[in-house]
C-alpha cells in the first residue's frame, strides 16, 4: 500500500479517536443518575433535585417584608389581573418566545412578602364561582348538619348554607403586559479562518420591557403605573475546521453559549414592578431594601432637610426653625424626567435681583405626567438640585447657602399639582 495512504488513514483515525474522546469528555461535563423505576424498564435519567425558584430579588422581598409588618396597621388586599404578552413575537418551530404566565409570576412576587399583605385570587375564581352555584341550589356540603332558620323554625339540613359576604373585597388590583422583545440590540465578533480551520467569538444583547399597574378596585382610579426594562447579553466562541483529507470530510465544531435565561430576566423585571407598586399604595419606601439610595448625589446635607406644606408661601419656616421674610419665588420648570432646566430667558438676572433684597425662593416644576416611583423620583431631584447649585455657581451667584425647605417625603405618592400641566417636585431658599 503507497505510504501517503496509510499516512491518510492513519490521520483519519487520529481523528476519529480525538473525536470520540472530545465526545466523551463533553459528556462527563454533565452529572445525571441513570434510575431503573421497575423491574424490566429501561432505566430513566435524572438530573438535579427540584428547589425553590428563587431570584436576584428574594432578599430585597424579605427586606420589604419586614418594611410593611412594621409599618402599616392594617394588611392590604391586593389582587392579580392579567399580565399577558403583548410583544406578539412567534416562532413556528418554538412557539411564543414570551411567557405567557406573566399574572402567574406577579402572583408569586406578591406571596414572598408573605403575611404582610392578603392577596386576593381574582385571576381564575373559576371553582369558587362553581361552588357558590352549588351552594345557591343547596347541592353542597360538608359533611355536617346545619341548623338553617326558616318560616316554620329552625330545621336542620345537610346542606352548606350561605349567607353572602364571605368573600373578601380586595383593595387593590395589578394588570398590565409584557410590551417589548427587542432582538439583537447590538452585536460584535471576530472569525478567523485559514484553509477553513480558526476560531470564532461573537457577543449580542436583546431587551424585553414591562408596563404594569396598580389600580384602586372601589374607584377604577389607576394609582401607579411603571414601565421596566431589562437587558440580556449572551457570548458565543467555538473553533472549527471543515476540510478534507483525501476523500474523507471532516467538520468538527467545538465552541460555547451562554445567555441570561430570558425568562428569569422577565421574571425579575415583573417581581421588581409589583415590589414598587405595592411601595406606592403603602407609602412606603423600597430604596433600602432594593439597595438603591435614594437621595444620593444631593450637595444639600441631609440634616438641613424639610418635609412642609408644599402649598405654603409666607408661612414657610427656615430650617434654622424662624420665621422668615416672605422672598420673592422664581419657578424654574424641567422637561419630562430632565435632569438640566428648561431655557429661560433671564433667570440669572431674575435671581439676582431677588438676592439683592435678601433671600430667594425657587420652585422646581415638572411635566404633572411625570410618575416616578418614590426612589426614582427622589434621585431625579438631587439631581436637578445639583444642577441648580451648578447653574448658581456658573452664572457667579451664592451658591453656598441653598437651602432645601420641601421636597415629597419618600413614601408620598401625591401629585402635587402647580399649575395645568405642572407638578411641584421641590422648593428651596438661596441667600446671600
Amino acid at each position: 500500500m503507497p505510504r501517503h495512504s496509510l499516512k491518510r488513514r492513519a490521520r483519519v483515525r487520529t481523528l476519529a479517536v480525538s473525536a470520540a474522546l472530545l465526545a466523551i469528555a463533553l459528556s462527563g461535563c454533565v452529572h445525571l443518575d441513570a434510575r431503573r423505576a421497575a423491574p424490566g424498564e429501561e432505566p430513566v435519567l435524572s438530573g438535579p433535585a427540584v428547589r425553590e425558584n428563587s431570584t436576584p430579588l428574594d432578599p430585597a422581598f424579605a427586606c420589604f417584608a419586614r418594611q410593611l409588618s412594621a409599618g402599616l396597621q392594617r394588611q392590604p388586599v391586593i389582587a392579580v389581573g392579567d399580565v399577558r404578552d403583548f410583544t406578539g413575537k412567534y416562532s413556528v418551530n418554538e412557539g411564543t418566545a414570551i411567557t405567557q404566565g406573566g399574572a402567574l409570576m406577579v402572583a408569586s412576587a406578591l406571596g414572598k412578602l408573605g403575611d404582610a399583605i392578603v392577596m386576593a385570587e381574582r385571576f381564575d375564581p373559576t371553582i369558587a364561582e362553581r361552588e357558590l352555584g352549588y351552594v345557591d341550589r343547596r347541592q353542597l356540603g360538608d359533611g355536617q348538619v346545619h341548623e338553617v332558620a326558616g318560616t316554620a323554625g329552625t330545621g336542620r339540613v345537610a346542606w352548606l348554607p350561605y349567607y353572602g359576604g364571605s368573600i373578601a373585597a380586595s383593595d387593590y388590583f395589578i394588570v398590565g403586559g409584557i410590551t417589548e422583545l427587542n432582538y439583537n440590540l447590538r452585536s460584535r465578533g471576530a472569525e478567523l479562518r485559514v484553509g477553513q480551520v480558526g476560531p470564532k467569538a461573537r457577543t449580542y444583547t436583546q431587551s424585553v420591557a414591562i408596563d404594569l399597574r396598580i389600580v384602586d378596585t372601589r374607584s377604577l382610579v389607576v394609582v401607579r403605573a411603571i414601565s421596566l426594562t431589562k437587558q440580556f447579553t449572551g457570548y458565543e466562541v467555538g473553533f472549527n475546521t471543515f476540510r478534507f483529507f483525501g476523500s474523507e470530510l471532516f467538520d468538527i465544531n467545538l465552541g460555547a453559549k451562554a445567555q441570561e435565561p430570558l425568562q428569569l430576566g422577565i421574571r425579575t423585571a415583573l417581581e421588581e414592578a409589583t415590589l414598587r407598586l405595592v411601595a406606592s399604595v403603602t407609602r412606603q419606601d423600597p430604596a433600602a431594601c432594593l439597595k438603591r439610595p435614594a437621595t444620593a448625589g444631593l450637595p444639600v446635607a441631609p440634616a438641613q432637610w424639610a418635609a412642609t406644606d408644599p402649598k405654603a408661601g409666607s408661612s414657610i419656616t427656615a430650617l434654622n426653625g424662624s420665621a422668615a421674610a416672605d422672598p420673592d419665588v422664581i419657578t424654574i420648570a424641567f422637561d419630562f424626567e430632565a435632569s438640566m432646566p428648561m431655557v429661560q430667558s433671564g433667570l440669572a438676572e431674575r435671581i439676582a435681583a431677588a438676592l439683592k433684597r435678601g433671600a430667594a425662593d425657587i420652585e422646581l416644576t415638572a411635566r404633572d405626567s411625570e410618575a416616578t416611583d418614590p426612589a426614582k423620583r427622589g434621585a431625579l431631584t438631587d439631581r436637578r438640585v445639583a444642577a441648580l447649585i451648578q447653574f448658581l455657581r456658573a452664572a457667579g451667584l451664592p451658591a453656598d447657602d441653598v437651602r432645601l425647605l420641601w421636597r415629597p417625603a419618600p413614601g408620598d405618592t401625591t401629585l402635587h399639582r402647580e399649575a395645568p400641566g405642572l407638578q411641584r417636585v421641590a422648593r428651596l431658599r438661596v441667600s446671600t
